[in-house]
């Protein structure tokens, strides 16, 4: 039986702040976000990954590297697994872009899937170009565990996509904070979510810090 999971990496200035942080940005993790992915790394060193598949962006990047550390496993950086790209909303409050862009955040807001960020890219385009990404692993693997790195919104499209929930929904059905995991089992009747925004791997005083 495949395992897919799919980890969102930890705390960035941008998380902390809750301001958007799309494609567009590439931002740091910061040294709690650091932790973050050690801890998920300490929690998980015995599974043996089959594979990490992870998005370029440095929060990302330097999060599978981490976890990786010594080991010898196969890396696949992908721009398929980058964040939704934010357009002119990028580095903004929540605050900001309703001031700055209410017409169009309102639009996003009841249907993200159609309503694009001012400028940038539907959560429709996002399903296309990151369950391509699932289909070529399970073309690769027909067992074991795989581990992507990726980012909130990519996360929850991705499994909105496998479970059926509408694309447009992904912001209001299901719970990815940073640092957590997410773990799809694909059993003889399709995908079957075992985990969502699991962050038991991480200590009480990393759950509790500011961030998305």
């Amino acid at each position: 039986m495949l395992e897919l999971f799919l980890l969102r990496h930890g705390q960035t200035p941008s998380s902390r702040a809750n301001s958007f942080c799309g494609g567009g940005l590439d931002v740091p993790l910061t040294p709690e976000g650091t932790e973050m992915a050690t801890a998920f790394a300490d929690f998980y060193k015995a599974v043996q990954w089959n594979a990490i598949y992870f998005s370029p962006l440095e929060r990302t990047r330097v999060t599978a590297e981490i976890i990786r550390s010594e080991r010898n496993i196969p890396m696949f950086p992908t721009e398929h697994l980058k964040e939704i790209a934010y357009g002119q909303w990028e580095g903004k409050t929540v605050e900001e872009v309703d001031r700055e862009y209410h017409d169009e955040h309102i639009s996003w807001i009841a249907d993200p899937a159609w309503y694009p960020p001012t400028g940038r890219e539907q959560a429709t385009s996002v399903a296309t170009r990151s369950i391509g990404v699932v289909q070529s692993i399970r073309d690769a693997f027909e067992d074991g565990k795989v581990l992507i790195v990726s980012h909130k919104a990519t996360i929850r499209i991705v499994l909105c996509s496998l479970i059926g929930i509408d694309v447009g929904r992904f912001r209001y059905r299901l719970s990815c904070p940073v640092g957590s995991v997410s773990v799809v089992r694909f059993e003889e009747h399709g995908p079957f979510i075992d985990r969502i925004g699991d962050r038991s791997h991480l200590n009480d005083r990393l759950k509790t810090l500011p961030g998305t």
